[in-house]
């Protein structure tokens, strides 16, 4: 199981909506097949693992296989068609097409079941996919790069680079293991980014998307002129028009907001409604701090550099509006690492 859930990785950020599962046909103590969810949700990893003779074998599987028929054949059948003996799973599937019929219809068709294995990092594993299924949100991971004294630019903007070359790097990869890249309005202003992922061998690009409640973003700015290439999506407060950014071919997504301010949970509710999962926030420091106080975050990883810039350098997050310490979040750290020269911290919300 715990092999069938590192190859199942494979597939994050390229699988949404579906899950990145993975799937590992095993008999006599020798493997016959492996496989995971491919690029755009299918085949299936089960389907992809599945050797020429499976009879009798065991497929040990990150979540329950699916039981309906969609655009691919259930993967419960396909598994009952190949005479395996026992199905090994680590998640039941919450999506109600599912919720134990898969489980079921192998029971129902002589085949072992074993529920329940590596459980815990299973969830973890597809933290995205239950969290929309369940919530209508995706899991959210805020990305910040700050000197010791958490500051992330001098007083007159400066920023690159506040991490090293390893650091960079990281955040290409993490991109890529996200199903899309998102910034505020200000940040995409101020730096005119790309956000692809580069210098890794990349094969798949994440959609990068902008909260631009005004649609102010420049149409010919880097994300504007490549908007036909990776997906730009800007979500925006309704009633706010920019015909030249969707000439450009930017996707504009509408949702409710006041006084100029979007409404964040409603802007991630309709990412989610779009089939996002997993998504990595990297700014600016306004947009952490409001995700944050709306309890919107789930994990937060943080590359600190050892620089010093002191406090007339800004911030690496806005006002939370704390009345007291007792106010403050209280994170949970899950690892450190040494990346060149900086530290990378990540911590559960």
């Amino acid at each position: 199981m715990a092999h069938a859930l590192r190859i199942g990785a494979r597939g994050l950020g390229r699988v949404w909506p579906n899950p990145a599962v993975g799937c590992v046909i095993v008999r006599d103590g020798r493997v016959l097949g492996r496989g995971w969810t491919q690029p755009g949700g299918r085949p299936h990893a089960e389907t992809m693992a599945l050797p020429a003779d499976a009879v009798g074998a065991t497929a040990y599987v990150t979540l329950e296989p699916c039981a309906h028929h969609g655009q691919t054949p259930p993967c419960a059948e396909a598994l009952i068609a190949a005479r395996v003996a026992r199905v090994v799973t680590a998640l039941t599937d919450p999506d109600a097409r599912v919720a134990g019929r898969g489980h079921a219809l192998l029971r129902a068709a002589g085949v072992q079941v074993t529920e329940g294995v590596l459980a815990n990092e299973a969830r973890a594993a597809h933290a995205g996919f239950l969290k929309r299924i369940a919530r209508g949100l995706p899991y959210v991971t805020l990305k910040l790069a700050a000197t010791l004294d958490g500051r992330v630019a001098t007083a007159a903007g400066e920023s690159r680079w506040i991490t090293g070359e390893a650091a960079r790097r990281t955040v290409h990869a993490l991109r890529l293991s996200h199903d899309a890249v998102l910034i505020g309005s200000g940040t995409a202003i101020a730096d005119d980014p790309d956000l692809t992922a580069r210098d890794i061998g990349a094969d798949h690009q994440p959609v990068r998307i902008v909260l631009d409640s005004q649609l102010r973003l420049d149409p010919n700015g880097r994300l504007g002129r490549s908007a036909r290439q990776v997906p730009v999506w800007l979500v925006h407060q309704s009633g706010a028009v920019n015909a030249a950014l969707q000439a450009q071919g930017v996707e504009l997504i509408a949702v409710a907001g006041e006084a100029g301010h979007l409404d964040l949970t409603a802007a991630l509710q309709a990412l989610a409604a779009r089939g996002l999962t997993r998504i990595l926030c990297e700014g600016g420091g306004r947009l952490a701090a409001a995700l944050i106080a709306k309890r919107l975050v789930d994990e937060v990883i943080l590359h600190c550099a050892g620089a010093l810039i002191g406090c007339e350098g800004r911030a690496a997050l806005g006002p939370l509006g704390l009345g007291a310490l007792a106010q403050a979040p209280r994170l949970t750290l899950l690892s450190t690492r040494r990346l060149g020269g900086d530290v990378e911290t990540r911590w559960a919300l």
